[in-house]
């Protein structure tokens, strides 16, 4: 039987949604479930982890140079623990991307990422050609599996669960390479971009920085996260962590409004799992018409202000 180790994403106050959907991934693999929370006074991440169905214990993992999510600490420990299990999965996200190929060069295995279906313990399916085409992969016989789970492609799992909380001690010391020097923050109470149900996009035919303002604002209106093509990005019209697509972030909400974006197919592939796609674009051939369930073809700006005026 399987022995799953999941590798929990947080802030250290609270878990980040990436990590259930990874708990759904463990058990269409099937087996025991575990979860290790890698921090520094992460009680409420180990409970909220604890609490996730199907999952059998929670191990935390708790040293002051542990805080940071530093991949160059955070990789040793994981792999401490990995020895006891048949599988190592993490999220793919920025902070999954950057860890998990980390886990897997000192497991001596190669990566396997963007999980987005199990075909068996060892099989799975994943995106390449920028999402155009899916492959089937296999890990080799009796190697530890580490991997990335592609988070868009799987729902959380629930949170009726009640695994009990283990703690160890930090088996490694902080990285002598590498060194956490501070976390910036925009400060925006708005919805994180790869959790949110609902999302406005903006790309190059917002035209500015400035212009950029009226994304937020309708944003703001909808309770919505905000994102951003690459041109947009490239362009200096908003920070490049709006990013939406196969360089950025790979995102399935509920609703997606995507005002002045083309629809490349970087773009495209980061909001293919999306329930409900809007585009409104000045041009009437843009190819994001193509992947849209509602489309628009007229001036972003006016259909912005007619949708202010309706929703009050």
């Amino acid at each position: 039987m399987s022995r799953i180790l999941i590798i929990a994403e947080h802030d250290g106050q609270s878990l980040n949604i990436s990590t259930a959907k990874c708990v759904s991934c463990a058990q269409a693999i099937g087996g025991d479930i575990d979860i290790a929370v890698i921090g520094s006074g992460a009680d409420a991440v180990a409970a909220e982890a604890a609490a996730l169905d199907s999952v059998t214990k929670v191990i935390v993992v708790d040293a002051e140079h542990l805080e940071a999510p530093v991949a160059a600490n955070w990789a040793a420990e994981a792999v401490a623990l990995a020895a006891d299990y048949s599988h190592v999965i993490g999220p793919s996200t920025t902070m999954g991307r950057d860890l998990m190929p980390r886990i897997a060069a000192l497991a001596g295995v190669n990566q396997i990422s963007d999980i987005m279906e199990v075909n068996g313990p060892d099989s799975f399916k994943r995106p390449i050609y920028a999402g155009n085409a899916i492959v089937d992969v296999s890990a080799p016989a009796g190697s530890t599996v580490v991997a990335t789970v592609r988070a868009a492609s799987w729902k959380a799992a629930g949170s009726s669960g009640g695994a009990a909380v283990e703690q160890r001690a930090a088996s490694s010391s902080a990285a002598t390479h590498t060194r956490y020097i501070g976390l910036e923050s925009g400060g925006s109470e708005r919805p994180d971009l790869q959790s949110a149900s609902k999302v406005v996009s903006g790309g190059r035919g917002v035209g500015s920085e400035d212009g950029f303002q009226v994304i937020y604002q309708l944003a703001d209106k909808l309770g919505a996260a905000v994102g951003a093509s690459r041109a947009a990005v490239d362009a200096g019209y908003c920070a490049n962590d709006m990013q939406v697509g196969q360089t950025g972030k790979i995102i399935s909400p509920d609703l997606y409004m995507a005002f002045g974006i083309s629809g490349a197919i970087q773009h495209v592939t980061g909001i293919k799992d999306a329930g409900t796609i809007v585009a409104v674009n000045k041009d009437s051939e843009a190819p994001i018409f193509e992947i849209a369930d509602i489309g628009l073809a007229g001036d972003l700006f006016s259909v912005i202000a007619d949708l202010d005026e309706l929703l009050g």
